[in-house]
Order: C-alpha cells, then sequence, then structure tokens
C-alpha cells in the first residue's frame, strides 16, 4: 500500500454543526435523538458499533456488536459469555462504546460500566430471535478454535436437525449486557478539521456538559 496514496484520501466534513446551545441536557436523549436522525437518514445498521474491552494484561481489543436496547439509561447487547469480550467484562467490566454514523459524518463515542442482563431478561430476547439465529447461538463457542469451516458448518446442520423451530433453548452460555454510562462524546465533522466535540461527564449524579478542541 503506497503511503502517498493513504495520505491523499482526505474528506472536508460540512453537512452540520454542534453547539453546546444545541444539545439536550440529558445525554440519552441527545443519543436518541442522533440515532433517530441516523434512522431516517438511512444509516445501514445504525445501531452498529465498537465495542472496546481490556484484558487481564491490560490490553485492549475492539470488534463491532449491535446495539438491541436502550432502556432505562442502560445500552444493552447480546453475546456468548465464553466469548473473550465476555471473559474480558467478567475480569474488568470498564468498557468503551463508539458509534459511527458515515453519512451524518458523526461519531459518539460512550464509556461505562458492563453488567449482565437477568437470565429472564436474556431468555426474552432470546425467543425473539430467528430461528436459525438461535441454532448458530449453539453451534457457536465464540472465540473458541476450530479446525475449518467444514466443522462449524457441520455443527450448525447437527444443531438445526435437533431442535424444532420455536422450541430452542437459550443456551447457558449466552445472554445480554447493559451498559451504564458514565462518559458520552457527541462528534460532529466540522470544515479544516475543527471537528464539534461536546462532552457529557457523569458527576456525583449530574452530568456537566464541556466543549473540547478537536
Amino acid at each position: 500500500m503506497k503511503e502517498k496514496t493513504l495520505q491523499d484520501l482526505r474528506l472536508d466534513y460540512t453537512k452540520h454543526s454542534l453547539d453546546e446551545s444545541d444539545v439536550n441536557k440529558n445525554p440519552f436523549m441527545q443519543f436518541e435523538s442522533w440515532f433517530e436522525e441516523a434512522l431516517k437518514a438511512e444509516v445501514r445498521e445504525a445501531n452498529a458499533f465498537t465495542l472496546s474491552t481490556v484484558d487481564v494484561a491490560s490490553k485492549p481489543h475492539s470488534r463491532i456488536v449491535l446495539l438491541k436496547g436502550l432502556e432505562g439509561n442502560e445500552f444493552k447487547f447480546y453475546t456468548n459469555y465464553a466469548s473473550d469480550k465476555g471473559k474480558e467484562i467478567a475480569d474488568n467490566p470498564n468498557v468503551s462504546m463508539c458509534f459511527f454514523w458515515r453519512e451524518l459524518e458523526r461519531q459518539v463515542r460512550i464509556d461505562g460500566v458492563a453488567k449482565k442482563l437477568s437470565e429472564a431478561e436474556s431468555e426474552a430476547y432470546f425467543k425473539s430471535r430467528p430461528h436459525l439465529s438461535q441454532i448458530g447461538a449453539h453451534a457457536s463457542h465464540q472465540s473458541s478454535v476450530v479446525p475449518n469451516r467444514e466443522y462449524l458448518d457441520d455443527t450448525f446442520q447437527k444443531m438445526k436437525n435437533s431442535f424444532e423451530e420455536g422450541k430452542v433453548p437459550k443456551p447457558s452460555f449466552w445472554g445480554g449486557y447493559a451498559i451504564s454510562p458514565i462518559y458520552f462524546e457527541f462528534w460532529q465533522g466540522r470544515a479544516s478539521r475543527l471537528h464539534d466535540r461536546i462532552a457529557y461527564v457523569l458527576d456525583e449524579g449530574n452530568w456537566k456538559i464541556k466543549r473540547l478542541s478537536p
């Protein structure tokens, strides 16, 4: 890859602006407002975000997951508890989320603390999933090593033959997490790299709004 080619990849952001006077005093309401705009702009998988965790050696790890709930001031997603991210959350519940909505030239970064959802809530969501996605949860021991693709496909097929539609139990190793935020940052791209950055910092139960230098 040519370094000059990478250096020439430039885009000036000019679609929107963001000022302290523009934002809601409640960061959750501000997020919901921007999320609705992302849906109206037909951002593909607007609920996709980068989830970053830290392992026991203090090494960070990031991957894309899907937001599946925002209630009670908690962001919810579902996964395999035995996955790398599940193990890392068990050791260190401090996580970071980052949404990027390219079509609107926006990012939202959220830092918070993750905890497992109740079995009842995880069970209810699992039952709402498509049948083949339920089968996939059983077939995949996420993050574990497999010999090849055929092994995974064969395991999936065996599981598919074992469970009737509507009668797939939730695996004991699968469920949801809720992230309780302690920090929000709303980033709006601007021209000449002078981006708008508005942060919400939780201080003794109250959200304080600050503008950050780009």
